[in-house]
């Protein structure tokens, strides 16, 4: 029994009288004071460390507070400028102990298995600026409370917390600490739901107690001044929250605004519906669209004279009832009957305005029935007359009839989940689906539908052999419906005084009815109808009816009496009887359980001639779990019974239910049988128990809380629902549970149906994503996002893979096959409304509410963003979903905006605009402007585009032309929300409001359609399945149509578009000229007024077309190569911003005279960029995809895959007192291209290793390091006064575009940091003058941007139709440049006048001598000359003032990356390694001889052969002397004079795998996957001696201890273990190796010599380590403690002999990846080795950590050998210090991430942790003090400390960065 002491509410404070601190304890500065605002005493508690100042409840971690109150209310307020914790530990009812905690320190949510982290978000004062700051940003008030802070009632829903986040149910709170900074005033616990703010009076005018909500109470409640508002003073939280501030899963302010009062408030779970106030001017319209829609008066006996009736058609299994759908739209379905004169009222309005009565003969009128009538309308239903074919031979209507027919529903409840009935044979079942009744068939799953009702139905009955059904729906005044079940036709329908029945009850034998509704006061009315004669055509009349103040959830008519009836509900259990036509009520005496809520009531069944009917049991549950027997003839209680929660043993078995004391589960529904009784619970099972209740016999668990259960007539099965939308049945002797219906519990926004595997994937706003099985129509899988609605979905053509976007504006693609989350872009801002794939799968399209596009190439299973557009797609809150159309060929993309006046045609494959159309021309008729709302490409090869407009029509355009080929008028009565045509193009589909309906597209017949209802819901979407054999509708629930036309035999073409051979579709045109002549034509006068103007793009000129008729005017047609000089002169729009050019190359030229471009101009992307602000369309260009292969050239850079990222929160230290300090890098990044520079004049050296710029002296080799960019650098460039560097790097920190950072030379700071190219940016140069900087971006992104360098704005940016490869400018002229790329060259030339840039190109081609290559390098001459160089090794050789090249010769064999000319001398760097001089001193003289030149005139002076391919190269201006850089990420000096090369920077090509010291700490060593270990001097680090063994990785490394009988050098030793299994000893003074071992059959993983340097210990990847004596080389013994798992660390250390109680001078340690250590105790030379500890650490056991968990890392304590340091995976993010004397964890250090390296430093209490997310954190272990440090381009996969603890290395994949300690 719950403790009824806690009840209503417990004061914690005041209960464990804090004040006298025995039951609790406070630690540091904790005080009482008063506070002026609540007029009392407080606590305040301060302090810099929260873990050293708190209050805790209760004293010790031993005891419980054992509180269950359901909420904890906690009255406090955050200090200004300070932090706070709260830690709350939970108990669940398995036992587990949670820890909850809110801070506003943390940034972002985290959970682990027992541990659950929240942000807190602190409100600000009302109207202060920190409010409207956050008002108006997404990201609210992170951080620090802001200075006006405000006291806080802060209500946590535990019971919610631990089933949403984890999964568990609540049993109590065990303790409580508040940590600083913060005042608390007290802490309350309840199960009720409290409001501040509102009175007594308020809260029971608003009758808030029905929705559980109380007022506070006096002694929680903040004083009030008289007249204020309570939330204008204080803040009031409650968790879950509504609030949609960032970040997600944060405690925070509601986005409800109290000010309403009391209509706002809102259960946390199940909000209240919001009442809306209408402002007159929307009353005057809503009052001016009734005038005009509504019908004229008309005399009752006055014909109705009409040319034809459009159909509706209900077409199903059953039998069909007629309903009014739209203007002139009347019903007729087949199998209707009508006799006799009665009407037939067809209710359209829940207000009882305006219905529609179809008479028998025919004629039609209209009525208006009186809202305020109290009259009954009774109305019985009989056959109308069927049409004769005579009367129908006029009309040709579409074919067949119906051609659809409803075949299934997927969906459950709509208005309740609690109603679902058996059949009397139990082979059946009944229940609602919104506003259809279906019947299913348990075995077979088909079903039968009862349509009629226009809303949710909310309440069923059958009488007792199920041949009468009576339903109930929703609404102002509930209509009433009774059904002859065996032929589904609706008897009786009639209206009652009820507001929304919620429960019906028919008699055993059918004659009488019971309803259950508010009356217009809000009481509660129970309604008795007498329904006898409605078998026989006799109306419904009203027996009885009541009015009563007590709440009665359910009413059911006794079996064995009709006029007996028993009710139950909050606080009552009544006895009914209708007695001499007045129904009255008893009570029954409750006792002790009168303040129980009742839900649900069952009979005993069975009779006995012994006893009267009447004497009989009557079954009450309860929501606190009890269960009364009441004895029905005397009114008594008989027994009171209380289902409790299972108890868990120590064998974690579930134990029996008894019903005892203890708190209890609520019960939703009980059924009785004459043998057993089954309970419905909130804890989600349903259970079976003998009448006498004494233990459970059989149950079954679901997936959420069971609202509802029957006991099937054969007693066999057990039918039951659930709140979560299932429904199913046990049965009782297989005892197998079968599901038979999985729904959504919230409308159904949209779907996406995969036709090569026949499923169908839903997005509904119950923030699910279901898949289903489309034959059997069962779910598959179900997708949960708790914190964002999905909105869209698209299935992968071809994949099993699809796409969903969501609200957050996040488009995230899931593998079925795998169950997992592939790809999460965020590139839309607001919610994503359309999303579409390709047909061929290779492309994905999306758009959001912002106006955002996105172009993703999605050839790969991970999709890759090619495009973004902003600012395009309408942002109209009408067009939310589906708002991208796709042609049949993917070719074209269809969508309204940028307003939604407009519909713009693009190129799919580039998002190039081809056609922008304006709707809103095409009716001059309107005195509205019309808007598209929805769009529908016709199938190929028609080539149209179907637009619905707001205007209710349907327009059909010519694709290409935009011509208007015809509209369809008055679509729907409300405006079309979806469009769909076959694939014939025979069948047009459209959805508006409620109404699906079928089109002939070609418009023959004099009805050339078809309507369909069944939806209580807008239809949000309608399509065909890819078979066409089917359709689907959504919007309530999933409708399932037959489709039964027949496809032809002919082609589409022939059959279906005889008049596409009569027209001529005309060539597509982009202008606006053209667009005005399609505006002219289509309404045959000029438009006379016009929307906001929207002109379309200027066309898209093709440099390929230039010898096109009519274009003499553009281009010139000059012998001599004169080039036309095309200004893009600055045009000035309506802002005042000057447009700027850019030039886009579409198709390379095929000849060889030079040409000028006109640049493309677009009206709205083409501002200048320092006006960014004001610009109306935001676009990032990206390639076509289909041309995004890499070219065949080594030039483009192509950077390393990374799965790691820069963390959100990182610690950073404060100036100044920084604990390390980057000293020195190892490495050269051999991926970069261009990355290295020397100014051989200022001595200026600067390369790249990773994301750092590293400025070395090449006199000293100290170096300096710069530090910014996010990711791998790609390039550098250095002005030619060598003043300023600039250095580009790939996308990062959520960035779009790649990042290009402005470096001052002089004191190393970035001056600027600029964005524009997309993918890389793989070349940059400065002109002669450093005036000018132009970038150019890779095979990807093909854009080259030119900017000044003065204020490094952007001048303009080029965009290629093929991959460019590199960039230079002429040193003779600052305004002119070459690109060098697929066969040609292409030269610029640049004129600025003011803002005007003039732009010249001309295309040269290379000779077809030469062939086709890729020209792939390229520099200029000081003498007019330009030499390029090709991918098969040619010099091209080019004179500058003619643009011809006249000069080739075979340079080398392969591709020739770097070409760098001095004076007469020429370099070449290929791929073959090779580095050439060149003299090329003729090369000038023979200019003039054209043709006739000779390759022998030039001569190969030297040639060096390197490392690796040639990427980066720097001379002198002789060149006698430079450095070139190399794949192998080698640094080489050049010497020609001596023919040399000496290796300057020299690192490892591949991961780092370990790094080890010498016992003098005079060298290092390092060992990588390339199979090389690495000997480096660490004065100088530089290579003394590297060891290289191929086709093997080196995977671990170990430095031999120094031996007492050797010197230092002769012991100088190296042990290495390879991924053979092999282990190799090095020796470093001879360098060579000594011994080979083959002890492991596996990789090794680990290896250490013994603390003597006599024994080796080695650790393979199958978990065996191995003893061996590198001595003998012989194997002593093999360990198999861990076999199984890789070793990833063993470590030795000395002890004391006797120490730990085992003989022995060595303790060892080797840890594996199953989180185990073992720690072993030796004497070797005893040849003893002993086990003295296993350590075993846990993990979740479902892991939610990444797909490769973290490492098992451990090592001794280096000031405590007795002590061993964890981390790894587990249940926290931590570090572990195990003592091994106390054999417990002593101390923890959380950690924000999983670790992946670790390391402690022997000289100081300093601990280095590396994490994946790129961030190296030192910790000080004294002070606890932290420090974040970054720098590495990846994982930091390693970190060592050097044996004096002065240095640390860190290695992120091949690049090892040295950290110098600071003493501190």
């Amino acid at each position: 029994m719950a403790k009824v002491w806690q009840h209503p509410y417990l004061n914690v404070f005041k209960h464990f009288k804090v004040e006298e601190w025995k039951r609790s304890t406070k630690e540091g500065d904790v005080t009482t004071f008063m506070d002026k605002t609540l007029k009392g005493t407080v606590y305040r508690i301060r302090g810099s460390i929260p873990a050293s100042n708190y209050i805790q409840l209760p004293k010790t971690s031993t005891q419980s507070l054992g509180l269950t109150g359901h909420y904890l209310y906690l009255l406090f307020k955050p200090m200004p400028g300070k932090y706070f914790v709260v830690h709350l530990d939970v108990t669940t009812e398995d036992s587990l102990v949670v820890r909850i905690s809110f801070s506003n320190l943390f940034k972002e949510f985290k959970s682990t298995a027992t541990w659950l982290q929240f942000p807190f978000i602190c409100g600000a004062a009302k109207g202060s600026v920190y409010e409207c700051t956050a008002r108006t940003s997404k990201q609210e008030l992170i951080g620090v409370a802001p200075a006006n802070v405000r006291w806080t009632c802060l209500m946590l829903d535990l019971h919610y917390i631990l089933s949403m986040y984890l999964n568990r149910r609540y049993s109590h709170l065990k303790s409580i600490k508040l940590c600083s900074n913060l005042l608390v005033k007290n802490l309350y616990t309840s199960d009720l739901l409290f409001e501040p703010g509102v009175t007594f009076s308020e809260a029971r005018e608003a009758k808030l107690a029905f929705h559980g909500i109380s007022p506070m109470p006096r002694e929680m409640a903040f004083p009030l001044p008289k007249g204020e508002n309570w939330h204008d003073r204080y803040d009031y939280i409650r968790f879950p929250s509504d609030g949609s501030k960032l970040p997600y899963d944060s405690i925070q302010k509601g986005c409800s605004s109290p000010a309403a009062g009391v209509q706002t408030l809102e259960d946390p779970i199940r909000h209240l519906p919001r009442s809306v106030t209408l402002t007159k001017a929307v009353r005057d319209r809503v009052s001016l669209i009734q005038q005009i829609t509504s019908p004229k008066d008309m005399s009752r006996w006055s014909p109705l004279v009409t040319k034809s009736i459009p159909e509706v058609h209900l077409a199903t299994s059953g039998t069909l009832e007629a309903a009014y759908t739209g203007d002139q739209e009347i019903s007729r379905a087949e199998g209707l009957q009508a006799a006799g004169d009665s009407t037939v009222p067809l209710p359209t309005a829940t207000d009882g305005g305006i219905h529609v009565y179809a008479h028998r003969m025919g004629d039609v009128a209209i009525h208006t029935v009186g809202v305020g009538s109290d009259e009954d309308v009774h109305t019985k239903i009989t056959e109308p007359e069927m049409l004769s074919s005579k009367k129908a031979s006029h009309c040709r209507r579409l074919l067949p009839d119906p051609i659809l027919k409803l075949r299934t529903i997927i969906g459950f409840g709509g208005y309740s989940t609690k109603w679902a009935l058996w059949t009397k044979n139990s082979s059946a079942v009944v229940y609602p689906c919104h506003a259809i009744i279906v019947t299913m068939q348990i075995e077979t799953g088909a079903q039968r539908f009862f349509i009629g009702h226009t809303d949710k139905v909310s309440a069923l009955a059958f009488n007792g052999n199920s041949t009468l059904l009576a339903s109930a729906q929703m609404g102002y005044l509930s209509m009433v419906r009774l059904w002859d079940f065996q032929k589904g036709k609706c008897l009786s329908m009639f209206k009652t005084h009820v507001h929304s029945v919620s429960s019906l009850s028919l008699s055993y034998s059918g004659a009488v009815l019971c309803g259950i509704g508010k009356d217009g006061h809000g009481k509660t009315m129970v309604v008795v109808w007498n329904t006898s004669q409605v078998n026989h055509g006799g109306e419904v009349v009203v027996l009885a009816k009541a009015h009563t103040d007590v709440d009665i959830q359910t009413l059911k008519i006794a079996f064995f009496d009709d006029t007996r009836m028993v009710s139950c509900g909050r606080d009552n259990v009544r006895l009914w009887r209708v007695r001499s036509g007045a129904l009255r009520s008893c009570p029954v005496n409750l006792g002790e359980y009168h303040s129980l809520e009742f839900t649900d009531l069952a009979f005993e069944e069975g009779h006995s001639t012994e006893r009267e009917p009447e004497d009989r049991t009557l079954f009450v549950c309860s929501r606190s779990g009890h269960i009364l027997e009441i004895d029905y003839k005397n009114v008594t209680i008989r027994n009171a019974r209380r289902l409790l929660p299972s108890q868990i043993q120590h064998s974690q078995r579930r134990e029996k239910q008894t019903f005892n004391s203890g708190p209890g589960i609520a019960i939703n529904s009980i059924s009785v049988s004459s043998t057993f009784c089954a309970t419905a619970s909130e804890d989600g099972y349903l259970r079976l128990w003998p009448l006498d209740f004494s233990a459970v016999f059989l149950e079954a668990e679901h997936e959420g809380p069971v609202s509802s259960v029957s006991i099937s007539p054969d007693r066999l099965k057990i039918l039951c629902t659930t709140f979560t939308g299932n429904l199913g049945y046990l049965d009782v002797q297989s005892r197998g549970y079968h599901t038979l219906m999985r729904s959504h519990t919230d409308s159904v926004l949209a779907f996406s149906v995969d036709g090569l595997r026949k499923q169908m994937a839903t997005v509904s706003q119950d923030n699910t994503i279901r898949i289903w099985d489309l034959e059997s129509m069962q779910q598959l899988y179900d997708f949960t996002a708790s914190d964002e609605m999905p909105c869209t979905v698209a299935f992968h053509p071809a994949q099993q893979i699809f796409a969903c976007g969501f609200t957050s504006g996040v488009v995230r693609t899931f593998s079925l096959a795998a169950s997992d989350l592939l790809m999460e872009h965020k590139q839309h801002r607001g919610a994503v409304t359309g999303l579409t794939f390709s047909p061929d799968g290779d492309l994905m399209f999306s758009s959001c509410s912002r106006g955002t596009l996105a172009l993703y190439n999605h050839a790969a299973q991970k999709s890759q963003v090619l495009r973004v557009l902003g600012n395009v797609v309408s942002q109209d809150a009408e067009h939310s979903l589906n708002a991208l159309a796709l042609s049949g060929d993917g070719r074209l993309l269809a969508f309204v905006g940028p307003s939604k006046y407009t519909v713009t045609i693009m190129d799919a494959h580039s998002l190039d605009e081809l056609l922008r159309l304006d709707v809103s021309i095409l009716d001059l008729d309107s005195t509205s402007l019309d808007s598209a709302l929805r769009l529908c490409f016709a199938p190929m090869p028609v080539g149209q585009l179907l637009v619905s407009t707001s205007s209710n029509k349907v327009l059909v355009l010519d694709a290409k032309t935009g011509r208007l080929v015809r509209e369809v008028s008055r679509v729907h009565k409300l405006s079309c929300s979806s469009l769909a045509l076959s694939e014939d193009a025979r069948y047009l589909l459209t959805a508006g409001d409620r109404v699906v309906k079928v089109w002939d597209f070609q418009m023959r017949f004099d009805i050339n359609f078809q309507a369909y209802i069944g939806h209580s819901e807008p239809v949000r979407q309608v399509a065909f399945t890819p078979n066409q054999q089917h359709v689907i509708s959504i919007g309530d629930a999933i409708f399932l149509w037959d489709f039964l036309a027949v496809s032809r035999p002919e082609s589409p073409k022939a059959d279906v578009h005889p008049y596409v051979e009569s027209l001529v579709p005309p060539r597509a045109e982009t202008s606006s000229e053209k667009l005005k002549d399609f505006t002219s034509s289509a309404n045959e006068r000029p438009r006379q007024s016009a929307p906001l103007p929207s002109l379309a793009s200027p066309p898209c000129l093709d440099i390929s077309s230039i010898h096109q008729a009519g274009c003499d005017d553009i281009f010139s047609d000059s012998d001599e190569g004169e080039e036309a000089d095309l200004k893009c002169g600055s045009r000035e729009p309506a802002d005042g911003n000057k447009n700027h050019s850019a030039l886009v190359m579409e198709e390379p030229v095929k000849n060889e005279e030079p040409l000028v471009g006109r640049p493309k101009v677009s009206q709205e992307c083409s501002r200048s960029p320092s006006h960014s602000g004001h610009e109306s369309r935001k676009e990032t260009k990206g390639p076509e995809p289909q041309q995004h292969i890499r070219p065949d050239s080594y030039r483009h850079f192509n950077p390393r895959f990374k799965a790691s990222a820069l963390p959100k929160s990182i610690l950073y230290p404060p100036a100044g007192n920084e604990g390390l300090k980057l000293k020195a890098v190892i490495g050269y990044n051999g991926n970069g291209r261009g990355n290295m520079v020397w100014n051989p004049d200022t001595g200026f050296f600067a390369y790249t290793c990773g994301c750092v710029i590293v400025v070395e002296d090449l006199h000293s080799g100290s170096q300096q390091h710069w530090l910014g960019h996010p990711e791998e650098i790609s390039t550098l460039a250095v002005s030619h006064d060598a003043q300023v560097l600039a250095s580009a790097s790939g996308q990062g920190n959520g960035g779009s575009r790649c990042q290009i950072r402005i470096w001052n030379v002089q004191d190393g700071t970035c001056q600027k940091v600029i964005f524009h190219h997309e993918t890389q940016v793989q070349a940059m140069a400065y002109s002669r003058d450093d005036r000018l900087l132009v970038t150019l971006g890779d095979y990807s992104d093909r854009t080259l941007a030119l900017w000044n360098t003065h204020t490094y704005d952007l001048m303009s940016s080029t965009r290629f139709s093929e991959p460019v490869h590199e960039v230079a400018f002429n040193p003779l002229s600052a305004g002119e440049l070459a690109c060098v790329g697929r066969g040609a060259m292409t030269f610029w030339l640049m004129e600025q006048e003011g803002a005007d840039i003039s732009l010249k190109v001309h295309r040269a081609p290379i000779p077809d001598m030469v062939g086709l290559v890729e020209l792939t390098s390229l520099c200029y001459s000081a003498n007019y000359l330009l030499y390029s160089g090709t991918n098969t090794g040619q010099i091209c050789v080019w004179d500058t003032q003619t643009n011809r090249c006249f000069m080739t010769w075979e340079a080398d064999e392969g591709e020739i990356g770097v070409l760098l000319c001095c004076g007469n001398r020429l370099v070449s760097g290929s791929n073959t390694k090779r580095i050439r001089l060149w003299s090329v001193a003729a090369v000038q003289e023979l200019r003039l001889k054209g043709s006739d030149a000779r390759s022998s005139s030039v001569l190969l002076e030297h040639e060096i052969t390197l490392d690796g391919t040639i990427v980066s190269a720097t001379f002198d201006d002789s060149p006698d002397m430079g450095i070139v850089g190399t794949t192998a990420g080698t640094l080489w000096y050049i010497n020609w004079a001596e023919s040399s090369s000496i290796r300057l920077i020299s690192g490892h090509k591949n991961k780092v795998n370990e790094v080890t010291f010498s016992p003098g700490e005079s060298h290092c060593a390092t060992c990588g996957e390339d199979g090389s270990v690495r000997v480096w001097s660490l004065a100088s680090m530089e290579l003394v001696v590297q060891f290289q063994v191929l086709n093997q990785s080196c995977q671990c490394l170990a430095w031999s201890p120094v031996l007492l009988s050797h010197g230092e050098a002769e012991g100088q030793h190296v042990v290495a273990g390879y991924s053979d299994g092999t282990i190799r000893v090095f020796s470093i003074s001879r360098t060579e190796m000594e011994l080979k071992m083959h002890p492991h059959s596996a990789a090794l993983t680990a290896i250490s010599y013994s603390v003597d340097g006599e024994i080796i210990l080695s650790g393979s990847k199958d978990g065996l380590m191995a003893v061996s004596s590198p001595r003998t080389g012989m194997t002593i013994r093999v360990l198999i403690d861990h076999k199984g798992c890789p070793i990833t660390v063993i470590q030795c250390t000395k002890k004391q002999y006797h120490d730990f109680g085992v003989e022995g001078g060595e303790l060892w340690l080797a840890a594996s990846s199953d989180r185990r250590v073992s720690v072993w105790v030796s004497a070797w030379l005893r040849d003893k080795c002993e086990l003295i500890d296993w350590l075993s650490f846990p993990a979740p056991a479902s892991p939610e950590a990444p797909s490769s968990c973290p490492p098992t890392l451990a090592a001794f304590c280096p000031w405590d050998n007795g002590t061993v340091v964890y981390v790894g995976f587990g249940m926290q993010k931590e570090i572990l210090f195990y003592s091994l004397r106390q054999k417990q964890v002593v101390e923890k250090i959380l950690l924000p991430h999983f670790a992946t390296s670790l390391s402690l430093s022997p000289a100081a209490r300093f601990l280095a942790v590396g994490f994946n997310e790129r961030v190296l954190r030192l910790i000080d272990c004294k002070t606890r003090a932290e420090q974040d440090f970054v720098g590495h381009d990846d994982s930091v996969h390693l970190c060592r400390f050097t044996p004096s603890g002065k240095r640390l290395f860190t290695a992120s994949y091949n690049e090892i960065l040295v950290w110098e300690i600071m003493s501190r």
